[in-house]
């Protein structure tokens, strides 16, 4: 299945160039990480939000703080601490000059929003992100305002096993379309980091695409057709992991307490079909979905205390869900 509109084909030819040079401008400050970095485009691509989860000191709130610069968007960065408010994220209404209350705008009125450390905050303040990750708007006092478009929320998190911080609640977790995890660079590639943090090199960074053609960009991913097979095997890897369900595997029913919810489903297409693009193709195939699928699915799946107790980990069940038939 194939791109039949001829302008949809020009722009997806534009956009994988668009992507490599976006990759070729983040290189000059993040070396490797080259997966992380396209799932991270993939999700705004798709609309979606990232959660980026690794231990201090991997150039989590660089690699976000570097994105937005080649995006050319708005950016604001907030620092998750125990004593944050959500009117210190959406904003507060003030009694001015005029004895009016007047609503003054939080950090969450901008087209990148930087939550760094995200776990580190009480699930009360946490959930101040939800109406604004889901529907693109913010309620304050009553009254709603919309968010500027693109909207991301690119989110940085310590492992929950670190001192000082609070689980993200279930219907949060949800709302972002992938969990990546950051590793520990290579040795020749922290070789290639120190070498250029403790020296004088700063690279200047291009500003790849503008806000309006990124809005393009994202419509074009949904325009893009994907086969019935594809999208079928793309629903049936989300029921899979629902236990009890008829499709369900036995690693599934012996070792899962929740399952991945339709949203799962509508993030594997249109992951894959990101995926598909930036490979240079048309329309995407299984082979795309499976490459998107542990990222989409790996905070959607919640352990049983036997998987805890027999060491089983939620990578093991991607792992079979991917190779069963």
């Amino acid at each position: 299945m194939e791109v039949k509109n001829q302008s949809d084909v020009a722009a997806v030819d534009t956009l994988v160039k668009s992507y490599h040079e976006l990759t070729k401008e983040i290189a000059k400050v993040i070396v490797g990480q080259d997966l992380i970095v396209k799932d991270v485009l993939i999700s705004i691509f798709g609309q979606g939000h990232c959660l980026l989860v690794g231990v201090p000191g991997l150039a989590k709130t660089l690699l976000v703080n570097t994105i937005s610069r080649t995006l050319g968007l708005s950016y604001n960065r907030i620092q998750f601490t125990p004593d944050l408010m959500p009117s210190d994220i959406i904003g507060t209404e003030i009694l001015d000059e005029h004895r009016q209350f007047r609503f003054i705008k939080g950090p969450i009125f901008s087209n990148v929003i930087l939550a760094d450390e995200i776990n580190r905050t009480p699930p009360k303040t946490q959930s101040a992100l939800l109406e604004a990750m889901q529907e693109r708007t913010v309620t304050a006092a009553g009254t709603r305002y919309e968010l500027d478009k693109p909207f991301f929320v690119l989110a940085t998190q310590n492992p929950i096993e670190q001192e000082g911080t609070y689980p993200l609640p279930e219907a949060q977790l949800d709302r972002f379309m992938f969990n990546v995890w950051l590793d520990y660079p290579t040795l020749e590639e922290e070789i290639s980091v120190v070498k250029n943090t403790t020296s004088n090199y700063k690279p200047e960074l291009r500003v790849v695409l503008t806000q309006q053609e990124i809005i393009q960009y994202q419509e074009l991913i949904r325009r893009i057709p994907i086969p019935d097979n594809v999208l079928r095997y793309a629903v049936n890897l989300s029921h899979k992991t629902r236990p009890g369900k008829p499709l369900a595997t036995s690693m599934v029913n012996n070792y899962i307490s929740w399952g991945a919810g339709p949203r799962a489903s509508q993030y594997l297409v249109i992951g894959a079909k990101c995926n598909a693009v930036f490979n240079g193709k048309y329309s995407p195939d299984i082979e795309d979905v499976q490459a998107v699928a542990a990222g989409i699915l790996r905070h959607r799946l919640v352990l049983n205390y036997k998987a805890e107790a027999e060491r089983i980990s939620v990578e093991n069940i991607i792992s079979d869900l991917l190779s069963s038939k």
